[in-house]
């Protein structure tokens, strides 16, 4: 469940999570749980069968596996650059949890956010919370006694219900997976609607956006640079990724940045700064 779009390990990208890597964390027992996970019948069931109701029904963009697997990948980098970064994450933290429980929370969270997608594309967080908890009670046994299982779950339930509802999260955990969701944008990945006449604004923007990396930033632990091809990727960067980089609690840890690239003449719009 790797993103495929980028070479792993390639010098400044970040945007492949590589469980061989060395990490600002600590990555074993993450680790562990993915190593189950990509095994599951269950889970691959489910990230297959929540694209129809999107894709095939509401001829809206892909939420099956590929989603999947940008998401845990940029939710991971993302949490990596952040630790590297020294930023504190509470949500482990205020359950008396360990910090190997922090990568734990994110990874599953971003692997189960959309399965709720089975039952319909709207509100589909609400729906995803008792699938997921159902995933949940089989799969942490495995790592966790009762009281921690009860406790981890908790957590990947919250960061799963405030990936794209009004719900504010309440923990950094919770935020990165909020944004990492919003970094999925890249031109192709509104392909299905757009080949089949889709031309709002959604849509066309998406089809600007080049390229989205992540890095360490030179005053902020993570700085994410977006590629476009002209300025309708605004729409992209402004009311989708800064709307949800908006009270996720990572404002003041992560810095975008959006450069128009090749548009000749005079650019509406050649670099923004969020």
């Amino acid at each position: 469940m790797s993103d495929d779009s980028t070479v792993p390990g390639e010098e400044g990208d970040w945007r492949v999570y590589d469980p061989d890597d060395d990490h600002s964390f600590p990555d074993e027992r993450l680790n562990s749980v993915l190593a189950v996970v990509d095994d599951d019948e269950e889970i691959t069931a489910y990230l297959e069968a929540q694209n129809v109701n999107p894709v095939a029904r509401k001829k809206y963009n892909d939420h099956g596996t590929k989603h999947i697997s940008i998401v845990r990948n940029r939710a991971l980098c993302l949490y990596d650059l952040l630790k590297a970064g020294s930023a504190e994450f509470n949500g482990a933290t205020d359950q008396g949890l360990s910090e190997a429980d922090e990568p734990v929370i994110i990874g599953l969270a971003a692997i189960l956010h959309d399965i709720g997608h089975v039952v319909h594309r709207d509100d589909h967080p609400y729906y995803s919370i008792p699938l997921a908890a159902d995933v949940l009670d089989r799969l942490l046994p495995e790592f966790y006694d009762t009281a921690d299982q009860v406790r981890v779950k908790g957590e990947i339930l919250h960061a799963i219900l405030c990936h794209h509802t009004e719900e504010v999260p309440l923990t950094l955990e919770a935020g990165v997976v909020r944004v990492a969701d919003a970094l999925d944008m890249e031109r192709g990945r509104s392909r299905i609607p757009y080949e089949r006449g889709g031309r709002g604004i959604n849509t066309v923007s998406s089809q600007a956006i080049e390229r989205v990396s992540l890095g360490p930033g030179d005053d902020v632990p993570v700085q994410v640079e977006i590629e476009m091809n002209n300025a309708a990727g605004v729409y992209q960067v402004d009311n989708l990724l800064q709307a949800k980089l908006r009270d996720s609690g990572l404002e003041d840890l992560v810095r975008i940045v959006a450069l128009n690239t090749n548009e000749p003449g005079d650019r509406i719009v050649e670099r923004i700064e969020l």
